[in-house]
């Protein structure tokens, strides 16, 4: 037993200077980033302080560098509250986000930008485009497309009518949770709230397990756990950040119906975006109603060998039976493969808007 104290005292011993040595060398990153904002203020007194392109850089090479035994991805996420503290003594960014509280998409704004952000939430997605316009906040989130239900039609429109970029996009992975409050009677469950999105993704569990359930659908998983604390006969699905807002209690846990169901957020701002050294493009394209205008559009992409990650179409503004295609692809704007490929579509397009070339997603 002695043999074994006198391990345990030496590894607290050292886990101690170790916490010592952390400690120090985060003040001085800390000290480092006050220096940086000094001296982009000396040069500049509108200096941006926020770079997604260096942020995706750092945090690439943090998991490049890692031999764990923490895995690539909560090593980032560690560094990425540190950079967000960091930043935060420079200028901290505000953040508006689709709300209310406890959604998803706040969800999405913190891991994006990490805890010392600050982060208000809005009752539409039009509303976050209109605040970022407004220069009331730095940047704001909103959905896009999910794994299992597709895309977000709101979001993809209201671009037609905006001219804000894309500066980033983080992935979330969606786990829902059928929750319930302290009054709640189990065994009297007759109603079940959540957003339409939710109940599509966790569809065969709820008949399975409910199918006699009303299922109600609401603005948002939020506001679904928020209604279940005053009722003793309804439930919510929704996230764990939901769960701990409202008090709520977890009966079933991941019910969703796909392992994999993951929500892609973008990042809306301002301003245009540096190359990163692994970037996507959006842009959204109307081609002329005229045979081969699909063709058209696509050739080039093959002809300079730029991978198309996502092609979606929307009705046009501007005329009935009008069509625009929304696209993604890997690269930057700003490389001379791309550039020469983006010319080629403008030439052949009736219109084409580049939303913004942005890091993928690190985390």
């Amino acid at each position: 037993m002695s043999d074994t104290s006198d391990k345990l005292e030496a590894l607290r011993q050292r886990i101690d200077q170790l916490d010592s040595d952390v400690l120090r060398l985060i003040s001085e990153r800390a000290s480092c980033a006050q220096e940086v904002a000094r001296a982009k203020l000396a040069d500049d007194a509108s200096a941006v302080f926020y770079r997604p392109e260096r942020e995706a850089q750092v945090l690439r090479r943090i998991m490049e560098l890692n031999d764990g035994p923490l895995d690539d991805e909560e090593m980032a996420r560690l560094f990425r509250e540190i950079m967000s503290a960091c930043l935060a003594l420079e200028q901290p960014v505000k953040v508006a986000y689709l709300g209310p509280e406890g959604t998803f998409t706040q969800q999405a704004a913190l891991k994006h930008f990490g805890e010392s952000a600050v982060s208000l939430p809005m009752a539409a997605i039009d509303e976050v485009f209109r605040e970022v316009e407004a220069g009331a906040v730095n940047y704001g989130v909103v959905p896009v497309e999910n794994s299992t239900e597709g895309v977000v039609n709101h979001t993809l429109d209201t671009f037609m009518e905006s001219s804000i970029n894309i500066c980033g996009e983080v992935v979330l992975r969606i786990h829902h949770h059928l929750l319930v409050s302290e009054n709640t009677r189990r065994d009297k469950v007759s109603r079940v709230y959540s957003h339409p999105q939710s109940f599509a993704q966790c569809r065969k569990w709820l008949d399975a397990h409910f199918p006699h359930a009303e299922r109600v659908p609401v603005a948002s998983n939020a506001e679904a756990a928020k209604l279940v604390k005053t009722e003793w006969h309804s439930a919510a699905i929704a996230g764990d950040m939901a769960a701990k807002l409202y008090g709520l209690e977890r009966v079933a846990e991941k019910i969703e119906d796909r392992p994999d169901n993951s929500t892609r957020f973008l990042i809306i701002g301002s301003q245009d975006v540096p190359m990163s050294g692994d970037d996507k493009t959006s842009l959204v394209v109307a081609m002329r109603n005229q045979p081969g205008a699909l063709h058209d559009l696509l050739e080039p992409f093959h002809r300079h060998q730029v991978d198309m990650t996502r092609l979606e179409t929307r009705p046009s503004r501007t005329g009935v039976w009008n069509y625009v295609f929304f696209i993604d692809f890997k690269g930057h704007y700003a490389e001379p493969h791309v550039a020469a490929m983006l010319e080629e579509v403008r030439l052949r397009a009736a219109d084409l808007r580049v939303l913004g070339s942005y890091p993928k997603g690190v985390m």
